[in-house]
């Protein structure tokens, strides 16, 4: 029962991520530009962060789970449970801006692509945005190096950061619930693409949580 309330939230929460952060972008970007698009993904994360975040700690991305799983702060059951929620909340969500956009006449629905950089530039630009992500994640959540009562701001704040450098590169995933729905709506190229927006946060979260964990020391258990 409790990893089914932890699911829940993570659903939720990802739901509200990505229906208001890829919305933002499908619907108003050419109204409110990056900023405002990199506003709207960590204005969300802040408001996920305070709310459901009680409950689950309000991962919302399989790269921040699987770091937080690496350093033992989620077991293996539990990762799957939240892996298969967020992955889950994004498809709704996207679903569902799938139907307004087509409303509204509008096309495309924020997948993630390369533009105008290599496969290998775009590999490397999503690995190294995550992991910044999640560095800061693991970090400020630590029990020994965290700031619980800031947690939130800073996560929230710092996605909208790396939305300055990575809208114009690749159109920011760092998430792979976030680039899964999208790509398969959208098909193409996009689909093709997506093993990069996939793979590359997941090693990304993986670096960062050994980083974090080894360098500066943000387990308990570290030595």
């Amino acid at each position: 029962m409790e990893n089914f309330k932890k699911a829940l939230a993570e659903l939720i929460g990802t739901f509200i991520l990505v229906f208001i952060g890829t919305g933002s972008a499908v619907l108003a970007g050419d109204k409110i530009g990056n900023l405002g698009i990199g506003f709207a993904f960590g204005l969300t994360i802040v408001a996920a962060a305070y709310s459901i975040g009680t409950v689950s700690g309000a991962h919302l991305n399989p790269a921040v789970s699987l770091a937080m799983f690496v350093n033992k702060r989620l077991s293996a059951l539990t990762l799957v449970w939240y892996v298969v929620a967020q992955v889950v909340g994004a498809f709704i969500a996207t679903s569902a801006l799938k139907m307004i956009a087509s409303e509204k006449g509008v096309s495309g629905l924020g997948a993630n692509a390369l533009n105008g950089i290599s496969v290998g530039t775009g590999f490397l630009v999503e690995l190294v945005l995550t992991f910044i992500f999640v560095l800061v994640i693991v970090t400020v959540t630590s029990e020994t190096k965290g700031n619980a009562k800031l947690a939130g701001l800073v996560i929230g704040l710092t996605l909208t950061m790396l939305h300055m450098i990575g809208i114009p590169l690749t159109g920011l995933s760092v998430n792979p619930a976030r680039s899964l729905a999208p790509a398969i709506f959208t098909g193409g190229v996009a689909l093709n693409q997506l093993w990069i927006f996939i793979l590359a946060p997941l090693v990304g979260g993986i670096l960062a949580a050994l980083v974090a964990k080894y360098l500066l020391n943000t387990e308990a258990s570290a030595k």
